[in-house]
């Protein structure tokens, strides 16, 4: 079932067309990662899912409903541009905004001790905001995003300011609201995270959606068929083992192993082509070049021709 249904939403502002006809499906309990480059558009979707604006075109559905203001309750955003006040004491602060997503206070204090002492936090409740570090910030930040539970997450660059351990921290927790049944969409430049994190993609570019489905079957639709192999043995052996069907692309040598890339052209099973190899040389190491994230990132933009997964 999906959580949110985005049906050829388009958005224009003055000479500017910033969404074009987009439509995307967001599953229940998945992370969703909302890729683009830079102004293609995902800021401008994430305002209209979060009712900042309204769409000039299309619809969305939440949770089969149209989309209206008694869902904004059901939401947490954490936006790339954090807001909070600076002069304002780090526990008063959280609490303030914990009761503008509707919890009582006694409801905000028991949940907000709940997550202060487990990022140990205590000693920042009476500290102003200006005295924390950005990515002490952040955490506050975050937590104020999740306190209220809600059903969709919304996290733009959540891992800006973030040292490698806490941007762990971070993540191990966006694991968990997922296994708790939260559906989060992480916009983010950062591929490293969507392949560690994310069930579904959307990339959208020049304002229209070029690319979308779940992760695994994007990085299959993007498959090169080649494969690195290591192995001890003459290349004249290797390349004799290799039959029609395949290609040896590239081959280098190091101390006493050698090394090559071989192009599977007519989509034989890499069983047979491990076959025919151990007859004439020693395999040492064997895998398929999977495209990253972001080579299908880079490549995607750079061709922009729309396709789906």
């Amino acid at each position: 079932m999906n959580l949110l249904s985005i049906r050829e939403v388009t958005k224009i502002y003055a000479n500017h067309k910033a969404l074009d006809s987009v439509s995307i499906e967001i599953p229940e309990s998945s992370v969703f990662g909302l890729l683009g480059p830079n102004g293609a558009g995902k800021t401008s979707l994430i305002r209209i899912i979060n009712q900042i604006t309204g769409p000039d075109g299309g619809s969305i559905l939440f949770g089969g409903q149209t989309l209206n203001p008694s869902h904004i309750s059901a939401i947490g955003y954490l936006p790339e541009e954090r807001g909070l006040y600076k002069k304002m004491e780090v526990g008063e602060q959280a609490i303030y905004l914990a009761r503008l997503k509707g919890l009582s206070r006694s409801d905000a204090l028991k949940k907000l001790r709940y997550w202060f002492e487990k990022f140990e936090m205590q000693s920042w409740w009476r500290k102003k905001v200006e005295e924390l570090s950005k990515g002490m910030q952040q955490k506050v930040q975050f937590i104020v995003t999740i306190l209220h539970e809600p059903r969709l997450l919304i996290l733009d660059e959540p891992f800006t300011g973030f040292d490698p351990i806490n941007a762990n921290l971070i993540k191990d927790e966006l694991l968990g609201l997922r296994q708790k049944g939260a559906t989060i969409i992480l916009s983010t430049h950062r591929m490293e995270s969507v392949e560690e994190l994310c069930t579904h993609i959307a990339l959208i570019n020049k304002s229209k959606k070029i690319l979308d489905g779940q992760v695994k079957d994007v990085r299959k639709q993007f498959r090169s068929n080649l494969f690195e192999i290591e192995y001890k043995g003459t290349s004249v052996g290797f390349a004799n083992a290799l039959w029609t069907g395949f290609e040896l692309v590239e081959t280098r040598t190091q101390d006493d192993h050698a090394f090559a890339v071989v192009k599977n052209l007519n989509n034989s099973s890499a069983n047979d082509l491990l076959r025919q190899l151990l007859n004439d040389v020693e395999l040492i190491s064997f895998r398929e070049r999977i495209p990253t994230m972001n080579d299908i990132f880079i490549e995607s933009v750079q061709n922009n021709k729309p396709v789906e997964a």
